[in-house]
């Protein structure tokens, strides 16, 4: 009992209850000044009787500004939360034919019994909206998505589905994505412009309005893209599902609302409610498989190791040598002086810095598929030589990340062919990192300096 007494105060809306007191107490008010008016008015005197009538009427005004919009505002929003739509099924369609032919024979016999047959099915379909909707009131969903995935391979979602209720438990409840038809259509729009005449000289320039199509905004792929169902979730309960889901394309995933919907309790209609909540999701490209991706490594990675060890120039200490050592490191003054084999030892001889350039082409210099297969390659090298002992950085048109792996996959999952930057390689400094650039441009169009420090992979 303390719990129940602790749950109620706590679902209790605080707001609304002191608008509810304040409202009591500023009409008692006024019902006080009111009576007061009229004993004055009795007695004779005007000038009372003047005063508390209005004062009656500023404090019933006063309540009715302060209560009447507040309540407005919550019947709206709980109209909007718990809004239903309806779609009429198979069965329901049969049972309403079946429901008007009775009716006609009804009517043609006069028969009592087909009267009563005809009453008892309008009070199924009474009873089955009545249910329906109170199966679907108050409950809560909740659906948990990873922060991000790779494209085309499978991620676990899990979907929450709430009863808060006391005692009444959901019967056959589905959650779904909803459709928004009125999104897909095209409409129509006024848009400020101005009349100018004559169009030359502008002598006359009036404000105007024009209506215009307007195109439906893009289409934005959902997080949930098969429905849940939920056979049975008792009150004050929750009943939760693994949902394993793969999504074919790189992007980012968005979605403001859910559905949740049921037959229950006779199938003449799915009865749905919309639940507000956004859920996003960065999809990273896809990687390439083994086989396409580790044709170009072995390349890659023999020059970069013939890059940094040509870039051993600054001694850093002489040592013994070991069995590993290679035989142009010995120092043979050190050696005779010694009397044992003594090597030198670079200051940049481990230090593996490596910098991953893509180079983004103008829309339509590449074809999609050569664009698609050329991000998921940059994805697929950054995640191989991020497992690496690799100073590993990352460049590229319009890149403003950091230096961790999840800002560059974040960069490639939303890229697109762009036109802003098409000098990037021009402007990329040459530093001490070895290159590994993604480009469009053709071969010999690259500058030197940055040539040949760089393993180039052309789109």
């Amino acid at each position: 009992m303390r719990q129940f007494f602790k749950s109620t105060w706590e679902s209790l809306d605080r707001e609304a209850w002191q608008r509810f007191f304040m409202a009591v107490a500023g009409l008692g008010l006024a019902f006080a000044a009111a009576v007061f008016s009229s004993v004055a008015r009795e007695r004779g005197n005007l000038l009372t009787t003047s005063i508390f009538a209005i004062t009656a009427l500023c404090l019933s005004l006063i309540v009715g500004l302060l209560t009447v919009p507040f309540l407005a505002r919550r019947v709206a929003a709980a109209r909007m939360k718990d809004a239903f739509d309806y779609e009429l099924t198979r069965e329901g369609i049969v049972y309403i034919v079946v429901l008007v032919i009775i009716g006609i024979a009804a009517l043609n016999t006069a028969n009592n019994l087909l009267w009563i047959v005809e009453a008892a099915m309008l009070a199924a379909i009474a009873v089955s909206g009545i249910g329906s909707a109170a199966d679907l009131r108050r409950l809560e969903l909740d659906v948990v998505v990873p922060k991000n995935a790779f494209a085309k391979v499978p991620v676990q979602l899990r979907v929450n589905l709430i009863n808060p209720r006391l005692w009444m438990p959901a019967f056959s409840v589905k959650v779904f994505t909803p459709v928004d038809k009125k999104q897909q259509r095209r409409s129509w729009e006024w848009s400020k412009t101005e009349f100018v005449f004559p169009k030359k000289k502008r002598w006359l320039r009036v404000p105007d309005y024009t209506l215009s199509r307007r195109n439906p905004p893009p289409f934005q792929p959902p997080i949930l893209t098969r429905p849940v169902y939920f056979t049975y979730v008792a009150a004050q309960n929750t009943a939760g599902t693994e949902l394993e889901v793969a999504f074919p394309r790189r992007g980012h995933y968005s979605q403001e609302g859910f559905s949740v919907a049921t037959r229950f309790p006779f199938s003449f209609l799915i009865k749905s409610r919309k639940v507000a909540l956004e859920r996003d999701l960065i999809v990273y490209p896809p990687l390439l498989q083994p086989d396409d991706f580790l044709e170009i490594l072995p390349m890659i990675t023999g020059d970069f190791v013939s890059f940094m060890r040509g870039r051993g120039t600054e001694l850093y200490r002489i040592r013994e040598a070991t069995p590993q050592d290679p035989g142009r490191f010995v120092d043979w003054k050190a050696t005779a002086k010694t009397g044992q084999l003594k090597v030198r030892e670079f200051t940049r001889e481990d230090e593996r810095r490596l910098r991953l350039v893509f180079d983004n082409p103008e829309p339509g210099r590449v074809s999609e598929s050569a664009y698609e297969h050329a991000v998921s390659l940059a994805a697929s090298l950054a995640c191989h030589f991020n497992t690496e002992n690799i100073d590993l950085s990352y460049a590229g048109s319009c890149y403003d990340g950091g230096l961790h792996l999840p800002d560059f996959l974040r960069y490639l999952a939303t890229i697109q062919p762009d036109s802003r930057d098409p000098q990037f390689l021009d402007a990329l400094p040459v530093s001490q990192d070895y290159n590994v650039i993604l480009t469009s441009r053709t071969p010999g169009t690259l500058p030197s300096a940055l040539w040949h420090s760089s393993y180039v992979i052309y789109m």
